[in-house]
């Protein structure tokens, strides 16, 4: 995928998934709803996202050590004249490689494989109490547009 001799973004494994979920709960909000100790529902989930050419869950790999994740779904669409839009979500890096850049990596690789996947818009979310992702975010050129809104089931 995207390689530089010493960090590389690829597809994520199952052999990954200890690390991807610490890092999924290295933070107050994902403490209250990560479980690391039970991978077995992290590991049915990521074959679902595996088997769906729409999602595309990577992880940033420096040696070999897993620094980062983050997921991208490709979504068809009606509205927008027939767009294709992306979402990007559970965006993790380490806390060792923050301000390293490769939260700006990441988000670029996301918005090219957007691109390359024919979509007209890039779009996440971030919890309201982020306020140093929402800046992170702007700086990229995300602009906060839309008021997002959760039902819990």
């Amino acid at each position: 995928m995207t390689e530089t001799p010493d960090l590389s973004i690829r597809p994520a494994t199952e052999a990954d998934l200890p690390a991807i979920v610490a890092l999924l709960a290295d933070d107050p909000l994902g403490a209250t709803r990560e479980s690391p100790d039970d991978l077995a529902p992290y590991a049915a989930a990521l074959r679902r996202l595996t088997d769906d050419p729409h999602q595309h869950v990577v992880v940033a790999v420096r040696g070999e050590r897993v620094v980062g994740t983050l997921q991208l779904t490709i979504v068809p669409g009606l509205s927008r004249r027939g767009a294709t839009r992306s979402i990007i979500e559970g965006v993790r890096v380490h806390t060792d490689e923050r301000g390293s850049g490769l939260g700006t990596r990441f988000i670029e690789w996301a918005v090219d494989r957007s691109r390359e996947e024919g979509c007209r818009l890039v779009q996440l979310t971030s919890d309201v109490t982020r306020t140093d992702a929402h800046r992170f975010y702007e700086r990229l050129g995300f602009t906060p547009s839309h008021v997002g809104f959760k039902l819990q089931l």
